[in-house]
């Protein structure tokens, strides 16, 4: 601390050496350097400002070697000597002395060089007075600066980790914010540990900033010695104020972690609604107490950390009541299906207790058919899965009661109308025959279809659909158009929900595409598949829930598979007796019986018209293969009708009558079952095995 400016006193050149009564007062001594003869003459106050007696000091600058230490020595004499060197008239520096009872005492001197005409320096006249007073206080105020300044960056790191804990949403979030470079470094501290109350008990949930830096136990029960049970127990803060505090308070901890150098802690309760929940520990390496200005602003950040742990700690509560329900809605298991390779997958959001209302399910039918459910119910949260639930229950019943898709799809819809709720429901329900491949497929408002072929290209399937769940019933609008489309061996259906097609700044028909690129880079097997598609759906993100279902048609094992279908058409519906012809015409050709498709479908059109025309209600056409060494196609046509069928002469102009004719030529035999209130007249074709 070298002063080389101005003096403040100006002492004549031919001062002597004796005591000024204004020095006396001001604590300050005068002395004179021969530079010639080295001596250094003090006046009394001198001797008293270097705590010296009169007959200890002898004039020569070495005898207050017992009161300069050396580093100090060396000191000054470096600045006299580049003052001299400089040219300088004075110089100006403190120094710290050893007194007499070991303490230590700055001190201020100024000397004056005097030189003589050829510049030569002969004297140094000055002065030397006690500065201990005056450096405290100067210390004091750079300490309370530097405190203040502490207290402000604090202030403001705390501001940061609120702002942040704000937005965390899980414990785990929470810890990260702690431990974030804004965190405990930017506190001043070189570690945390965090432990949460479960069950009486503490469970050590974070240590670091990485792991395993503050070794111990990692459950506690809250009576044992140790300063987080302490705080969890009296819910007061402790702050420990040096490593022999430590020690002697919590000696079972301290022999753990006495290699981390661990100068202070100050331990936090986390109180959320007047209840402990868990605790913070903040371990400092550098310094020791803490100020009034730190203990407020540590106990202010606890209980901003215990608000957002309770809220963390809520939301996985929440988002683990959501999850389970969610589960519970869904299938706990997907039946296997002779024919077909089946995967399904659910990716969840991770909203908390704001889940989604998406659902897919898998309905065994009879024969060979199977019946492929996906959908969505309007909203986020747990009254969505509950309708979802429900929804899934009643499209299983009516389907596994014999509707045709459409019939499904529409008295689902008027379900949702008749529950208590405001919520509507898009969905998609795919009707396959595995024998035959073909598959009837209706849209509520949902996104279409895709299938991938065997050679691996991928194309959506355009649906004519109709309004979602619950709308269609309020607007009377309850027709769905049903499109059939044929799944060959090998290829691949694909239902999913929009968060697997929903992409930021695309459109769907941008995503449908997206998505037919993934399913022709994707593995062929359909459960590498739907893991890829989820793993995708992953990377992407997004706030919506995805459901996939994937059913892939196997290749037929023997020529002829021995399946069983049935078609329900309605009078006055054109569309479903298309639909009838087009089942009898796939599974003809599926069976391996193509050689009489012509007479099968020609039979079964006779049959069904005559169903149509002449009784006032729906046929039921049934489609299946007989069991024995002969090889027997069966047609049979149901009604509700008692009547029973009789063969006419429709002469050589008539334009009916001649249905049972054919019937009679085509088929290897024919005949009329009474069943009920209605009757089924069937036919048989021989089909023998082909070589």
């Amino acid at each position: 601390m070298a002063d080389r400016g101005l003096s403040a006193l100006s002492l004549p050149d031919d001062r002597t050496v004796q005591p000024d009564p204004i020095l006396a007062l001001n604590r300050m001594g005068t002395f004179d350097w021969d530079l010639d003869t080295g001596l250094l003459h003090m006046d009394a106050q001198a001797h008293e400002v270097f705590d010296l007696l009169p007959e200890e000091y002898d004039g020569r600058p070495e005898s207050l070697a017992a009161r300069v230490p050396p580093p100090e020595a060396g000191r000054l004499d470096a600045v006299v000597a580049q003052a001299i060197k400089d040219g300088s008239e004075n110089y100006g520096t403190y120094f710290r002395l050893r007194c007499r009872d070991g303490s230590r005492r700055w001190t201020h001197t100024q000397g004056y060089i005097r030189r003589d005409e050829t510049g030569r320096p002969r004297r140094v006249i000055g002065i030397v007075r006690d500065a201990t007073e005056e450096l405290a206080e100067s210390e004091a105020r750079s300490l309370r600066a530097a405190q203040d300044a502490a207290a402000r960056r604090q202030s403001g790191v705390v501001q940061v980790i609120t702002a942040a804990l704000s937005h965390a949403r899980s414990v785990q979030d929470v810890i990260d914010v702690l431990k974030d470079t804004h965190g405990v470094r930017h506190l001043g501290a070189t570690s945390l540990v965090v432990g949460l109350v479960e069950a009486g008990r503490i469970r050590m949930v974070a240590e670091g900033p990485e792991a395993g830096i503050v070794p111990g136990t990692s459950v506690t029960r809250v009576d044992e010695p140790y300063p987080m049970s302490e705080v969890v127990r009296t819910l007061v803060p402790r702050f420990i104020e040096s490593p022999e505090e430590f020690a002697e308070d919590y000696p079972i901890l301290w022999q753990h972690i006495t290699d981390l150098e661990i100068t202070s802690a100050a331990y936090l309760p986390l109180i959320a609604q007047a209840r402990p929940i868990g605790a913070v520990g903040l371990l400092y390496g550098d310094r020791r107490g803490f100020s009034d200005e730190e203990r407020t602003m540590l106990v202010a950040l606890g209980s901003h950390i215990a608000q957002s742990m309770q809220r963390a700690m809520l939301y996985e509560e929440e988002k683990d009541l959501a999850q389970r329900l969610q589960q519970a809605m869904l299938p706990r298991t997907i039946p296997s299906v002779a024919g077909a390779d089946v995967a399904v997958r659910y990716r969840s959001a991770s909203l908390g207790r704001d889940i989604g209302g998406d659902w897919y399910d898998l309905i065994p039918l009879p024969g060979s058919r199977v019946g492929a459910v996906i959908g969505d119910v309007q909203g986020h949260d747990t009254h969505a899965a509950a309708v979802m639930g429900q929804l899934r229950i009643v499209l299983r019943a009516y389907a596994a009661e014999g509707h045709t898709p459409a019939t499904v799809m529409a008295r689902a819809s008027v379900f949702l109308r008749e529950l208590d709720t405001d919520r509507f429901a898009t969905c998609l329900y795919a009707e396959a025959d595995l024998a035959t491949g073909v598959v009837q497929v209706v849209r509520a408002g949902h996104i279409d279809p895709l299938i991938r072929h065997a050679d691996g290209s991928c194309h959506r399937v355009s649906v004519e659909g109709g309004l979602p769940l619950g709308l269609s019933a309020e607007f009377g609008r309850l027709e769905y158009p049903v499109c059939t489309v044929e799944l060959d061996p090998g290829h691949t259906l694909l239902l999913c929900t929009d968060g697997l097609v929903e992409q930021p700044g695309a459109d769907l028909d941008d995503g449908l595409r997206t998505l037919a690129a993934l399913m022709e880079a994707g593995p062929d097997e359909v459960c590498e598949l739907a893991d890829r598609l989820i793993d995708v759906a992953e990377e992407r993100g997004g706030e919506d829930d995805v459901a996939l279902l994937l059913l892939r048609r196997r290749g037929r094992e023997t020529s002829r598979p021995g399946g069983r279908l049935q078609q329900h058409v309605a009078p006055g519906d054109p569309e479903a007796l298309s639909l009838a012809r087009h089942m009898i015409r796939a599974a003809v050709r599926a069976w391996g019986v193509g050689g009489r498709a012509d007479d099968i479908e020609l039979a079964a059109d006779e049959l069904i018209t005559n169903v149509l025309m002449h009784t006032e209600g729906a046929a039921i056409v049934t489609l299946r293969v007989l069991g024995g060494t002969d090889g027997r196609l069966r047609v049979e046509v149901a009604d509700s009708s008692s009547a029973l069928p009789r063969r006419r002469n429709a002469g050589d102009s008539g334009v009916s009558g001649r249905g049972l004719l054919l019937v009679d030529l085509l088929a290897d035999a024919w005949g009329v079952e009474a069943r009920g209130g209605g009757k089924c007249v069937w036919c048989e074709f021989a089909v023998p095995e082909q070589a």
